[in-house]
């Protein structure tokens, strides 16, 4: 398995970030249970977020985020991604 960082910019749609956001999380709390998303969260200014995702490879990746209720209903106006190496913290390898 492999982590990736990604960084995700939203609509200025904000209407519909609120309507599809409950789903988004119930979405999100169902990879954390399977271990495919280790964190994630918005930032402070409502602009968009980041994840960092457990998965095999960049194309597990793209399955789990095209099938987030916030790419299904176009929340998401940017995504990028990025293979990650924790060095430091709790998620750093031993």
């Amino acid at each position: 398995m492999a982590l990736f960082a990604v960084v995700w910019r939203y609509t200025d749609d904000t209407g519909l970030l609120d309507e599809v956001r409950p789903l988004h999380r119930a979405y999100l709390q169902d990879m954390v249970r399977q271990g495919v998303v280790k964190q994630a969260g918005p930032f402070g200014d409502g602009s968009g977020g980041l994840l960092i995702y457990d998965v095999a490879d960049e194309d597990e990746l793209a399955k789990w985020i095209d099938e987030d209720p916030f790419s299904v209903h176009g929340v998401i106006a940017e995504s990028r991604s990025w293979p990650w190496t924790p060095v430091v913290g709790p998620m750093a390898a031993s």
